[in-house]
């Protein structure tokens, strides 16, 4: 089978010591519906990642952010398509953001992260943010 591949960006927002989770809604797909991520989205032609990233945040969740450097590269093969996923650490620059696409967000600490229910991509972000040293 020969499956659409796509770059993605993640932001791994810090902000006090915890991380910005976000709960997808229902997709096109069983297996990515309702889980959790890092927020972000596909890289467009012509963007570098972090414009891509601050273009996503600002679409999906009105949030103004900083992007800093890059944490881990996963690539990932799902059913129907594969990502390679570069994760971003960043900063708030606000405090306010509205949830567009979402159903939900979590604040999380470093070990409270495999709380929730992740996309399959995100756990190598969480598995990084897990061995810390950033």
């Amino acid at each position: 089978m020969n499956a659409k591949h796509y770059d993605v960006v993640a932001a791994v927002i810090r902000k006090d010591g915890k991380y910005f989770c976000v709960r997808k809604g229902s997709t096109k797909y069983s297996y990515t519906s309702y889980k959790y991520e890092f927020p972000g989205g596909k890289i467009e032609p012509g963007e570098t990642p972090q414009e891509a990233l601050r273009r996503e945040m600002a679409e999906e969740l009105d949030y103004d952010i900083s992007v800093g450097d890059r944490l881990v590269a996963v690539s990932h093969d799902y059913p129907d398509f594969s990502i390679t996923l570069n994760a971003y650490l960043c900063e708030p620059l606000a405090d306010d953001f509205k949830l567009k696409e979402h159903t939900e967000y979590r604040w999380l600490g470093a070990q409270e992260l495999n709380t929730v229910d992740w996309a399959a991509a995100d756990l190598g972000i969480v598995r990084r943010i897990e061995q810390g040293g950033f």
